[in-house]
Parts: C-alpha cells; structure tokens; sequence
C-alpha cells in the first residue's frame, strides 16, 4: 500500500501556540479530521486489516514566505493524521513520521502526506 494525499493548509487555530475560544478550536478539529478522511477515502484505499507500521511522510507548501516552525506545523496536523487513522482502520499509533519537510509556497497552502506500509 501507497497512497498520497493532498489537504488544505492547516487552520492557525490548530497551532499548539494559538489560544482560541474552547469552541472555535473544536469546530477546526472536526473539519480537519473530516477533510482528512475524505480525502483518504478519495484515493480508494480500502481499511486494513491488521495494525500495521505506516511510515508516513508529511510535505508542507505553505501560503507565503513566512518562516514556520517544523515542530508547530506537525502538530497542526493531528487531526488530519487521525481522520486518515479512521479512513484506513489502524490506530495512528502504529504511523511512523519521517522529517516534516517544507516545499515552496504555493496559493493557499497545501500538503502532502504519503502513506506506506513500514519496512
């Protein structure tokens, strides 16, 4: 198993060092979860039937020049890694994160995350 998929730029309000309102974070947790699983679901991967090891590459192509944090950019993305945990059946425990890695910017942000079984 392979797979890439693309999602938005994660929502600021996601960044460990934002102090939403308890309610505004909740409701970006759950968009980013949902988006993710959906677009797992798009690539037509089917759920696993067994934990596995999942190596998990995450590519990010931000909406400007700005210097971002590799450690706060990661930790947006929690909830997207969860709703990929759901869309393939195994616990994100078992994902194995390799570099976070920060690709030129592009109109609105984008990343990428590839999925592979571990060796």
């Amino acid at each position: 198993m392979s797979l890439t998929i693309t999602l938005p730029w994660p929502s600021p309000v996601l960044s460990p060092n934002a102090r939403p309102h308890w309610a505004k974070r909740a409701a970006a947790v759950k968009t980013a979860r949902k988006t993710a699983w959906a677009a797992t679901l798009e690539t037509g991967v089917l759920k696993l039937s067994a934990p596995i090891p999942i190596h998990v590459t995450t590519k990010f192509f931000p909406p400007d020049r700005r210097a971002y944090d590799e450690d706060n950019l990661k930790a947006r993305m929690k909830a997207s890694y969860d709703g990929i945990s759901d869309a393939i059946g195994v616990d994100d425990k078992h994902f194995r994160h390799g570099p976070v890695e920060i690709g030129q910017p592009v109109k609105g942000g984008s990343v990428r995350i590839e999925i592979s079984e571990a060796a």
